[in-house]
């Protein structure tokens, strides 16, 4: 029975989870241009995305224009992410460690933009586009409905964007990047360029949860890469057998962000210790990373000898 009441609650809290988890799915969507796309591991994730925040609370806070201050923190993204580039790309850092130094080094810059750990925006007297307050509103400021509309022009974007000449340049170097500096393609600009987008956009993700959530914290940002790929895994599980399109990939990826929040509000629904719920996130994605290898290994039929045989002759 104390389940069953518990569950009764669940209905009130869904939309609340579903305006979280389109936010970070903008962030998710970041992490999939540069973990699939790109093929780099970007950790500089975890530091954009309250740099975002920062620049975002910041900005409004000193009286400017909610898009303005959403444009800053997209601005400061792709900063954080051109520096990861040229730490990269120029001096030689592999890709993993140079996401972590400009992660590092954003914790201080955060600080230093917001002046102490946690600075806070009130709906009632600053004009945000989203607030957690308006979740259950049938309006255009609704965080969901806003969020998609958002969500959709960047995706809108993306694709043209990767169906240029400069874009797909991009895709061939993560597919394969010997082959694109045989063609002449400059690989290292595609990388700088591609991690400069992605955190772009983990920067933009950011700045909208700070006005959700009426905040922004120096560490808002703690676990964001975990949440981000779980997101695509779990987007990419459970659509990539209906979802071929680029576009719908890119789609696919914010869905997953959206599940993925759906089942944190659910355990904690059901009790779940809320301290365990990194750990419940890193099961997650260490689960979902280990079934294609488990089925490849465990559940592929093994190919025939005679089979092979009568190939090679």
């Amino acid at each position: 029975m104390d389940v069953i009441a518990r569950l009764a609650n669940l209905p009130g809290a869904l939309p609340g989870a579903c305006a979280q988890g389109l936010i970070w799915g903008i962030m998710a969507i970041g992490v999939y241009l540069t973990y699939r796309i790109l093929d780099v591991a970007d950790l500089t994730v975890d530091g954009s995305f309250g740099t975002g925040g920062a620049v975002c609370v910041m900005c409004l806070l000193s009286g400017q224009n909610v898009w303005v201050s959403l444009f800053m923190a997209l601005l400061a993204g792709l900063l954080a992410g051109l520096v990861t580039g040229i730490l990269h790309t120029f001096m030689g850092i592999p890709a993993i460690l140079a996401g972590i130094l400009t992660q590092l080094s954003l914790y201080s810059i955060n600080l230093k933009i917001m002046g102490k750990a946690n600075q806070a925006i009130n709906v009632d007297k600053y004009s945000l586009l989203i607030s957690l307050r308006w979740v259950k509103e049938f309006a255009l400021h609704n965080p969901i409905i806003m969020v998609i509309i958002v969500t959709a022009a960047l995706i809108g974007i993306l694709y043209w964007f990767f169906g240029t000449e400069l874009g797909c340049a991009i895709r061939a170097t993560g597919s394969n990047p010997a082959m694109s500096r045989a063609q002449g393609i400059n690989t290292n600009f595609n990388i700088v360029l591609g991690l400069a987008v992605s955190n772009g956009l983990v920067a933009l993700s950011g700045a909208l949860l700070s006005q959700y959530q009426g905040f922004a914290d120096v560490g808002m940002g703690r676990g964001a890469i975990v949440i981000g790929l779980a997101a695509v895994i779990i987007g990419e599980a459970l659509f990539s057998r209906i979802f071929h399109n680029f576009a719908l990939k890119m789609a696919a990826v914010s869905l997953g962000a959206i599940i993925y929040y759906i089942v944190i509000q659910l355990v904690l629904t059901l009790g779940f210790d809320a301290n365990l719920l990194k750990l419940l996130s890193a099961s997650v994605v260490a689960i979902f990373l280990a079934v294609p290898y488990w089925k490849g290994k465990y559940f592929s039929k093994p190919v025939k000898k005679a089979k092979e045989d009568e190939k090679n002759a």
